[in-house]
Parts: structure tokens; C-alpha cells; sequence
């Protein structure tokens, strides 16, 4: 079986699209009608932008949903999923790629969440951290003894065997970083990211998005989507609406929801976007399965 997988946020890269622009109708038409949405010239910082320039929340996250899913839509007949994930944001790439979201209330979704979770940022000062080469209950040990009202450390993104992020207030991931070396982490780095993504400093952003995610139009997906909450399959459009809300203050499963869907039949892997690292995350979780086919379309 066939599964697409869609990247999150920091997949970006200068000239994004621009071969799709160029040489595709439809991606051209979908390309326009963004800037029309967002009300601005985002094909301008995509294709010919600064690093710095990609880096705005307003631009960040449109810009790798919109690469994802103009890629998917201009496979055509060549998009054969059977199952479909999304890493964070990628998740509502992958939503609309299943049919479970239109193009336009996709891409509007996902510049509120962008905003919203800017707002969020600024109103508390916090961070996120990767950390090398431990294991998750160890990881889950030292946030929770870190963590004290006020000032939280979180599991964030379960992205593979040996990797996982944590996000929380800067003192107490500064302080899960150092008991975590003494732990035996081969690195424990603190990432440039502008606040707590996928912990409860983000409940703010949660609050604000579940307004326009409930008032948005849902349909049941096409395929089975892979959600990062519960790590699970899910077809039902009301269903799928919660999970996306809790997505924001809740941890990404991602290595777990790769292993459900090999239990559930996949052995091929595409990754539709930008950049490979979902690829090599894949790589990390298969290690020592034969029969697995990891592959990227950018």
C-alpha cells in the first residue's frame, strides 16, 4: 500500500515552486489564487525571497502547505494514496489532499493557525529543544521533573527512535537540556524557533483556531488520514475537526503514526514537498524492515 506523507514547518527553502509555477497551468492558477487569499504576493518571497524573508510566520507556513499540496494536486491521476500524514502543518496538507478540505479553506486555515500561534509566541517567551540519542520514557521522566506550574517542559514531536523535541518556557527547557546531557543525550539543542509549538503555552492559538476550524466545512476523507494525536486512522470528517484542534497544545506522534500505518498494510512511502526530512525520519523508524520504499516528490 501506498502512503503519502506531508512535511511541517522548516521544510522551506529559497525557489520553492517556482519549476511548478513555470510549468504547470494548474499550479500557476492555484499559485495566483493564494496570492489573491492571502493578500499578498507570497510566489514573490517563495520564488525569489531571502531565507529570512521565508522565515515570517505569515509566509512559513502557507508557503510549505501551499508546495505540498500544489505538488500533490498536479500529480493528477499519479496521486495513488491509500493512506495519507502530515508532520504538524503537514497534516493539513495532507487533509486536502484527501479531500477532506478544500484547496481555499485549507490555505486560509492554515494562515490563521500561522498568525495564531505567532500571537501565542509573543505573549509567552518559549522555546523548543532537540534532543539526541535518549530514549522517550527517559525524555518523559526529566520534563516531568522539570516541569513546575509556571514554567513547563513538554514532549513535543516524537519524530523517530533516538530523536525527539521538547518544547516548553526557556528556563525549564534550558533546564531539561542539562539534566538530559547529564542523561547520557548525545546533543541537546536548542532551536531556533520563535516559541512552544505543540505544548499548552499554545492554548491561546488553540482557542482562536477552533473557532474558524469549527465554522469551516469538513468533509469524510477519500483515504484514511494518519493524525499526529492519537497516531491513529481516521475517516470521519467531525472526528478529524477535534483531532486538528488538539493538535496545537498536543504532542506529534509522528513515530508511532509511521508504524500504524506499516501495521496497517504500507510499504511505500512518498514524501510530497519540500525538503527530505520526513524521508529520512521514515528511514530511522523501517530500520531493519525489508519491503519498505521511501521516495520524495519536490
Amino acid at each position: 500500500m501506498k502512503a503519502f506523507v506531508f512535511p511541517g514547518q522548516g521544510a522551506q527553502f529559497t525557489g520553492m515552486g517556482k519549476d511548478l509555477y513555470e510549468s504547470n497551468p494548474k499550479a500557476k492558477e492555484l499559485f495566483d489564487k493564494a496570492n489573491q487569499i492571502l493578500g499578498f504576493e507570497i510566489t514573490k518571497i517563495m520564488f525569489e525571497g531571502t531565507a529570512e524573508e521565508l522565515k515570517q510566520t505569515k509566509v512559513t507556513q502557507p508557503a510549505v502547505f501551499l508546495h505540498s499540496v500544489i505538488s500533490a494536486i498536479c500529480l493528477g491521476d499519479d496521486f495513488d494514496a491509500e493512506m495519507t500524514a502530515g508532520h504538524s502543518l503537514g497534516e493539513f496538507s495532507a487533509l486536502v489532499a484527501a479531500g477532506a478540505l478544500s484547496f481555499e479553506d485549507g490555505l486560509k486555515l492554515v494562515s490563521k493557525r500561522a498568525m495564531a500561534m505567532q500571537k501565542a509566541c509573543e505573549a509567552a517567551p518559549s522555546t523548543m529543544a532537540a534532543i539526541i540519542g535518549l530514549s522517550d520514557d527517559v525524555i518523559e521522566k526529566v520534563c516531568a521533573e522539570v516541569s513546575s506550574e509556571g514554567n513547563i517542559v513538554v514532549p513535543a514531536n516524537y519524530n523517530c527512535p533516538g530523536q525527539l523535541v521538547i518544547s516548553g518556557n526557556i528556563d525549564a527547557v534550558n533546564a531539561a537540556c542539562e539534566k538530559l546531557k547529564e542523561a547520557g543525550a548525545k546533543r541537546a539543542l536548542v532551536l531556533p524557533v520563535g516559541g512552544a509549538f505543540h505544548s499548552p503555552l499554545m492554548q491561546p492559538a488553540k482557542d482562536e483556531l477552533q473557532a474558524a476550524i469549527e465554522a469551516t466545512e469538513f468533509s469524510n476523507p477519500r483515504i484514511p488520514v494518519y493524525q499526529n494525536v492519537d497516531a491513529k486512522a481516521h475517516t470521519d470528517a467531525n472526528e478529524i475537526k477535534q483531532n486538528l484542534i488538539a493538535q496545537l497544545t498536543a504532542p506529534v506522534k509522528w513515530t508511532y503514526e509511521v508504524k500504524q500505518m506499516m501495521a496497517d498494510g504500507a510499504t511505500d512511502f512518498v514524501e510530497c514537498g519540500p525538503g527530505k526530512a520526513l524521508q529520512g525520519m521514515i528511514l530511522k523508524i523501517a530500520k531493519g524492515v525489508e519491503g519498505i520504499s521511501i521516495s520524495g516528490i519536490n
